[in-house]
């Protein structure tokens, strides 16, 4: 069986909102829920591919590789589900913390607003967004780098649980452990739900009465430490890197956040970039422009030697196959342009100035008619081009 368009799936269109493609996600995830389709294979299987397309298209990442390659985009970043579970623990924003026994658990949060139960852990720790400025070179060969970064870090004392030694929490009667608070009304539209964070403990589900010292029974300290990244070839400003749980730790012993690295291209004084491939000039004297012959041309990855051809013409742009910055999560690499200019010497001696009078009696030193005649706009176009 082929695999469908995940847009085609959700039935959204391709300009689709986050807030459109989560509405539709949910109107299917309800279709085909299992607890409203018992025994029926065909049902499951709707439900598990409308899960795969939500998890890539609520993802902006995700979606943008998805948008510009297709599935082979999508690869090694969609989530492929093959157990109903997974996607009740993977998409807790939908279905809640909880994960989702029952259909009415995953879109109401009970009868009535029923409570869901203790939770196991505190509040997650927030991501960390940290600026990686790469020169041209480090993104033409990628690169590994150790940063240094402040953060929350677990409490030692205490061991992230917030407690003092010896003593523990205490389940939040206000919420019953749930962390949350859930009002119901009704009115002439239907019931509605307004679900909150408990102002008693905090999120956490947990009571705290006998709170540990240095953290003051937030699990947490501030502190410091180092990630290792590795950064591929390829790579353009604006792409990122999560390292998972190495941002701050959570409250009361929850799970720690990411570590998201951005990525800035610095400006170099030599190269231009234009997608995957690199312009360069490179200047030459009369005499090897006229005559021809090799020259050291700078790329990327070192000096390379170039052969140009006699009577080579200021402008004159020639490509460098495969010189350029390797394509990101694919192979091959783009090409290196080099735009050739003629330096023309600004002090002669006498017998170089004597020797140049000659040569301009010459018919190969007068410049061709075609040239002269052309337009001006021709021969920007021939040397910009």
């Amino acid at each position: 069986m082929s695999q469908r368009d995940y847009y085609e799936v959700l039935g959204v269109s391709k300009t689709a909102s986050a807030d459109e493609i989560k509405s539709a996600y949910r109107k299917l995830a309800m279709q085909y829920h299992p607890d409203r389709n018992p025994g029926d294979a065909n049902a499951e299987t709707m439900f598990k591919e409308a899960a795969s397309a939500y998890d890539v298209l609520s993802d902006p990442d995700k979606r943008a590789r998805y948008d510009r390659f297709g599935f082979a985009g999508a690869q090694g970043n969609a989530q492929g589900f093959t157990d109903i579970n997974d996607i009740f623990s993977h998409f807790s924003d939908i279905f809640g913390q909880g994960g989702g026994g029952s259909i009415f658990d995953a879109f109401f949060g009970g009868q009535g607003g029923r409570s869901r139960g203790p939770r196991s852990m505190g509040e997650p720790g927030a991501d960390l967004r940290v600026r990686m400025p790469l020169t041209l070179e480090e993104v033409a060969s990628g690169v590994e780098r150790t940063i240094k970064i402040r953060r929350w870090t677990s409490c030692d004392t205490c061991s992230g649980s917030g407690a003092a030694e010896g003593s523990g929490g205490t389940t939040c009667t206000a919420c019953n452990g749930s962390g949350e608070v859930r009002q119901v009304s009704r009115s002439m539209f239907g019931q509605f739900i307004n679900v909150a964070p408990c102002a008693n403990c905090g999120g956490s589900g947990q009571v705290i009465k006998n709170p540990c010292i240095p953290c003051k029974g937030e699990g947490r300290v501030e502190g410091e430490g180092t990630v290792s990244v590795t950064i591929p070839a390829g790579v353009r400003t604006g792409n990122y890197l999560e390292v998972p749980k190495e941002g701050n730790a959570g409250r009361r012993g929850g799970p720690a956040g990411n570590v998201i690295v951005v990525v800035e291209e610095q400006e170099h004084e030599l190269f231009e970039r234009n997608e995957d491939d690199v312009y360069t000039d490179v200047t030459v004297n009369f005499s090897t422009a006229a005559l021809g012959g090799d020259i050291e041309v700078p790329t990327l990855f070192g000096p390379h030697t170039l052969s140009i051809d006699a009577g080579t013409q200021p402008g004159t742009l020639l490509r460098m196959k495969g010189k350029g910055i390797p394509h990101l999560n694919a192979r091959g690499a783009g090409d290196q342009y080099v735009r050739f200019n003629v330096w023309v010497p600004t002090s002669l001696t006498s017998k170089e100035k004597s020797a140049l009078r000659d040569l301009t009696s010459s018919k190969h030193f007068t410049p061709e008619p075609d040239g002269r005649h052309r337009s001006l706009f021709e021969r920007f176009k021939d040397v910009f081009s």
